[in-house]
């Protein structure tokens, strides 16, 4: 809720709130956290050759959520040009992700923990871009 709050009181925002936006923030942040912990979580596993690529994609989508986070909570001027493909390529690496934590989630609770957080962002990530104007983008 603090985040709503927050863009709420932005002056360019002036009360105005796209709740996709703000639940697509949230979501990728919080999809950040499970994909760093999963990825560590995976280093300190017996097998952990066979969870490379589970960390690799773990580390990739944890950068694209903080960054593609970081850039809907911007409000000053948001380049929406710039935000949609931002939120399509978060969408696909929680989907890559997902997939690949999903292969192990059988054997390692934190692997289906984060393929759900994965899941989560992905679907916030296509609602917020959906949101997006598409006039606004049309414009830039």
């Amino acid at each position: 809720m603090q985040l709503r709050e927050m863009i709420a009181a932005h002056p360019h925002v002036r009360g105005q709130v796209n709740d996709a936006l703000v639940q697509c923030a949230d979501a990728c942040f919080d999809c950040a956290k499970a994909c760093i912990s999963c990825a560590d979580a995976c280093l300190g596993e017996e097998m952990v050759a066979d969870l490379i690529q589970c960390i690799r994609l773990d580390q990739d989508c944890a950068d694209i959520c903080l960054a593609a986070g970081a850039l809907v909570i911007r409000r000053s001027g948001g380049d929406v040009t710039l935000l949609g493909p931002t939120l399509e390529a978060c969408e696909l690496a929680c989907r890559r992700c997902a997939e690949e934590c999903e292969r192990h989630a059988s054997r390692h609770e934190h692997c289906r923990i984060c393929a759900e957080a994965c899941r989560d962002c992905e679907r916030a990530c296509g609602a917020a871009r959906r949101s997006l104007p598409a006039a606004t983008a049309a414009a830039h």
